[in-house]
């Protein structure tokens, strides 16, 4: 991938990901949140993101959540590949840690974190944060509509985000799938986590196949573009 080159993905990767997801994930779950109430209220949540993968990147986020919806969110990071489009998403799992991964999840000890290699600290893909258009995690590929880190650094802000269903979400009794509802209660009680995905292992200014290969997402795609980067829970402060 050539520096500011648009990636067209196709839909297999989704497949992949929700695949993979309940293979990941620890068999112990989360207690059913049973208390909605107040759901409706805004809740104001934070995260700072630290590195992954010793990608040197490093940043904070903030959102507003209220009912089933995201009514603001604001990231700003540094540190990452520069002129690059930069992945984000919010990740959650009823059944994961809802944390931001180590080494210790390494399952191949080549010294690296792939985005499966997360999930179960971070649970799959509940949001995708793109700078434009549909925001489910059919979009979390969509790398052409994600900030590019000129520089290196990156602003981003998107209001009004709909939370939705999310198949995988590791829900008991309705075939492993989070309602929207669900998932929204979860991220207000602090459970979200906010990963960025990028980096460029070998220094040389853009995602290639020479370092690390092809992605387990996509095999048109570097690794580097979809390994994470950097990483934090969305917590009430």
């Amino acid at each position: 991938m050539k520096r500011n080159s648009v990636m067209a993905l196709g839909g297999s990767a989704v497949i992949l990901l929700a695949a993979t997801t309940f293979a990941a994930l620890p068999a112990q779950a989360h207690t059913e949140k049973n208390d909605t109430k107040g759901s409706d209220k805004n809740v104001t949540l934070t995260a700072t993101l630290t590195q992954l993968n010793g990608s040197g990147a490093s940043g904070t986020a903030k959102a507003v959540v209220g009912n089933k919806m995201i009514k603001q969110i604001e990231v700003h990071a540094n540190g990452l590949t520069p002129d690059a489009p930069h992945a984000q998403h919010i990740h959650y799992g009823q059944q994961a840690l809802n944390e931001c991964p180590t080494l210790a999840l390494d399952r191949n000890g080549d010294g690296r974190l792939t985005t499966v290699e997360g999930i179960p600290a971070y649970g799959p893909v509940v949001v995708s944060l793109n700078t434009t258009g549909d925001t489910t995690p059919a979009s979390f590929l969509a790398v052409d509509r994600f900030p590019v880190a000129k520089d290196g650094s990156y602003d981003y802000k998107r209001k009004n985000i709909k939370f939705t269903d999310v198949a995988g979400t590791g829900y008991p009794g309705n075939g492993g799938t989070g309602t929207a509802k669900d998932i929204a209660e979860s991220i207000r009680d602090g459970e979200g986590v906010l990963v960025i995905h990028g980096l460029d292992y070998n220094g040389n200014g853009i995602y290639d196949l020479g370092t690390v290969g092809a992605s387990e997402l996509n095999p048109n795609l570097p690794a580097e573009a979809t390994d994470p980067a950097a990483c934090g829970v969305l917590e009430r402060r």
